[in-house]
């Protein structure tokens, strides 16, 4: 398994520069970082420290995030597809994570749905050619996206085959799943939909090993049913990041 390290939770104890937490994760022997908004973030000194460790950059959050379902609301979810196409391109990022955004009161699922397959089709011609991925993200509304409309891991990869485009895919997340009480069986015959996959425990969204996920179980699957990309490591530490890193030695 090859690791990315989320570097909003990861080394963010240790390094408040976000740059240096990109350094950090090369000495941990991390294979790439990943983290969520660019327009928070000193883009040029990240890219620089990108270049000098040579580790890759696996994804950043599409902005802004909006309600895909609301028709209202996709010429600005667009608008910020082409601008966050631009920070892609200049960090050397290859997917962008897009969500849902928030259940739409007194409108049909079905109308949702539909709402969101559109919307991801014209992102699709937006991002064509250019290399870089848009990932749909299911999340659970349990514990920490209440009023969130992609819960289900069927549905997202519904989605992703009705829009059908090569750019569009899906960001797994064993966390969310987990809170959902989805197996990763959901993903059976439909894990070539799947560019990236988060890791946490559950509960408590720390390192694993700190829950009671079967963690190690489902990353076996992932790598017997041929899951290629990378982990990212998406956890609170629950002390030391190097610490909570020790989990790579219980798994293959």
């Amino acid at each position: 398994m090859r690791y990315s390290a989320c570097i909003e939770w990861l080394f963010a104890a240790e390094e408040p520069d976000v740059a240096n937490r990109v350094r950090a994760a090369r000495a941990a022997g991390l294979d790439a970082v990943e983290f969520w908004r660019f327009s928070n973030k000193d883009c040029v000194a990240i890219r620089q420290a990108l270049d000098e460790t040579g580790l890759t950059l696996a994804g950043i959050l599409c902005e802004p995030i909006a309600p895909l379902g609301d028709p209202e609301a996709h010429e600005g979810f667009l608008e910020g597809v082409r601008t966050s196409l631009a920070a892609a391109s200049q960090l050397g990022a290859k997917v962008m994570i897009a969500q849902a955004g928030d259940v739409q009161a007194n409108v049909a699922r079905a109308a949702q749905h539909a709402a969101i397959v559109k919307v991801l089709g014209e992102a699709a011609r937006i991002i064509e050619g250019s290399g870089v991925i848009l990932a749909l993200e299911p999340l659970n509304d349990r514990v920490d996206h209440p009023g969130y409309y992609l819960t289900s891991t069927e549905e997202g990869l519904d989605i992703i085959d009705e829009v059908a485009r090569p750019e569009i895919r899906l960001l797994y997340d064993l966390y969310h799943a987990a809170v959902m009480g989805e197996g990763i069986e959901v993903l059976t015959g439909r894990l070539d939909r799947v560019v990236h996959v988060h890791l946490a425990d559950t509960p408590g969204r720390g390192e694993p090993g700190s829950g009671r996920m079967d963690y190690a179980d489902r990353l076996e699957w992932l790598e017997k049913q041929g899951y290629s990309g990378l982990i990212g490591l998406e956890y609170r530490p629950s002390g030391a990041t190097v610490d909570s890193l020790g989990f790579r030695d219980r798994v293959g």
